[in-house]
């Protein structure tokens, strides 16, 4: 039997890269995916490229920020599946760069208002169909969270992971009772269009062969290439599923062996 099969999982923020990985293992693995995500063009190209027939997925545009869009893609997973068994959050603000030193608080206020609050906006619109048979939340996170870059600077980013890693501890013992597990997965260097963009423009910018700044990345890894947005997504399908059955308020860190902890 496929691994998810008769589950509805709702995945935020479907674009090109891993929230359509996430969609697709999902599917893969015989699941219901119900999309959410800002540009209702990703949604729609992400579900006809998994699933022509639409048999087996729906979406809705959804701005995570928006509690009322938060409850609406939740009443569709319920209109059109009947339950929802998971939620996968991998919606983020991560392009927002630099530390403290030239911070600007008020974006910081919005990162964290779409990464922490946002998600959990997401999760508690999902907790009364969660709560009718048990389930998982599964959090998209960041190495960053627990281990600053030398690379870039993503002070915001990395404090709204942080605190969303934090979070989960909490809810992993609130939910714990209607057999909710809430797990998060930390990806590092993930192979997909972010990290190829990086690769490209570095590249660029420094005169030199993409390979020479691939190759730079790669030689702080224990295995010799990068995780890919696949390797992340599966990593997220294991924890929703019953494999993971006994697991719950934990950090998968997905990244090659770059930290180990």
């Amino acid at each position: 039997m496929p691994l998810l099969s008769g589950r509805t999982v709702v995945v935020s923020g479907v674009g090109p890269g891993l929230g359509h990985q996430v969609a697709a293992a999902v599917m893969r693995d015989g699941g219901n995916a119900v999309l959410g995500a800002r540009t209702e063009a990703n949604l729609a190209k992400c579900a006809a490229g998994i699933d022509p027939d639409a048999a087996h997925t729906a979406y809705r545009t959804t701005d995570i920020t928006d509690e009322a869009q938060c409850e609406a893609l939740a009443a569709l997973a319920r209109e059109r599946f009947g339950r929802i068994d998971a939620v996968v959050h991998v919606a983020a603000w991560d392009s927002h760069f630099g530390g403290l030193e030239d911070a600007d608080f008020a974006t910081w206020q919005a990162v964290l208002d779409v990464n922490l609050l946002g998600s959990l906006r997401m999760t508690r619109a999902c907790l009364p169909a969660l709560k009718e048979e048990g389930g998982s939340v599964v959090f998209i996170g960041t190495q960053s969270a627990v281990a600053a870059p030398s690379q870039v600077r993503q002070a915001a980013y990395a404090a709204s992971k942080g605190a969303l890693t934090s979070a989960m501890y909490s809810l992993a013992r609130e939910l714990g009772p209607y057999r909710i597990r809430v797990n998060t997965v930390l990806p590092g260097w993930m192979w997909g269009p972010p990290v190829q963009a990086y690769v490209r423009f570095a590249a660029q910018s420094e005169g030199v062969p993409e390979a020479a700044v691939l190759k730079r990345l790669t030689d702080r890894m224990a295995l010799p290439e990068l995780a890919t947005d696949g390797d992340v997504a599966d990593a997220a399908v294991f924890l929703v599923s019953d494999r993971a059955r006994a697991i719950t308020g934990q950090s998968l860190l997905v990244n090659a062996g770059e930290l180990m902890r």
